[in-house]
């Protein structure tokens, strides 16, 4: 095992830093600093099983449905939470597309967390900075990303995965909004990391608690982006013309 930084110095820098999960990887989740290279319980075991066996299809859902990028998710809802109160406290942010509250399949009753889909990403993101730690039905809510399919490696809690976790269940996540890799404040095994195909800290960038991790971007191609530039355009050159018979009303008008 090779190390190498994890000097004092950089530790009495490092302990207030934290990152955030790019990736997922269930023996990372596990680690308060992100740097494990042993999963410390079953849970762990189970979720890394499920994730080199390829037993887990994010995109196998079929009530899963909408664009990614626009849509969040909304957890620690009140179980008297219905669609129509979510959907009021949710629309202050932007214009809804759809809105699915998860509901036991036997019972019916909600099972504390929803999907939100926006009419476009701008609305989505305003949401994802304002909303969290709101309050709904007065329970403060946790509002994130779309994980399951935007987070590469993705493991369900219900399989040893997730993030986030109450203290008394024994099973922390850590890389999340919620609960943020610590900054090491030991050696780093960088050789370890790799060979487990565990990401490192990105060390000398680290973050603070009161930032916000952003959400991923869509990736553009070529042709929206010149979709976007000949948009872009024809409104320059609309606005053109409006300035230039505004400008020849005055003069008609001044004589």
């Amino acid at each position: 095992m090779s190390s190498r930084g994890g000097g004092s110095s950089s530790s009495r820098q490092n302990v207030n830093s934290v990152f955030y999960a790019e990736s997922y990887h269930p023996i990372q989740a596990g680690s308060i600093d992100g740097i494990d290279i042993l999963p410390h319980d079953n849970a762990v075991y189970r979720a890394l099983l499920c994730s080199s066996a390829g037993l887990y299809d994010p995109f196998g859902d079929p009530k899963v449905t909408g664009d990614p990028y626009c849509s969040l998710f909304v957890g620690r809802l009140s179980h008297l939470t219905t669609e129509d109160s979510l959907h009021k406290a949710m629309s202050r942010y932007g214009r809804i597309k759809s809105l699915r509250l998860v509901r036991d399949i036997v019972t019916g009753a909600s099972r504390g967390y929803a999907f939100v889909e926006y009419e476009n990403e701008r609305d989505m993101r305003r949401a994802y900075e304002e909303a969290h730690h709101s309050r709904v039905d007065d329970c403060e809510i946790l509002v994130d990303y779309n994980r399951q399919q935007l987070m590469p490696g993705w493991i369900p809690r219900r399989l040893g995965g997730g993030l986030g976790g109450m203290k008394g269940s024994g099973q922390l996540r850590f890389g999340g909004r919620e609960r943020p890799f610590r900054a090491p404040l030991k050696s780093i095994p960088f050789d370890d990391l790799k060979r487990l195909g565990i990401p490192p800290p990105p060390e000398g960038q680290y973050m603070t608690l009161h930032q916000v991790p952003p959400p991923p971007r869509r990736r553009r191609n070529s042709v929206d982006r010149e979709e976007e530039h000949s948009h872009s355009h024809k409104r320059s050159k609309h606005s053109h013309r409006s300035r230039r018979r505004r400008s020849t009303s005055r003069d008609h008008l001044s004589d």
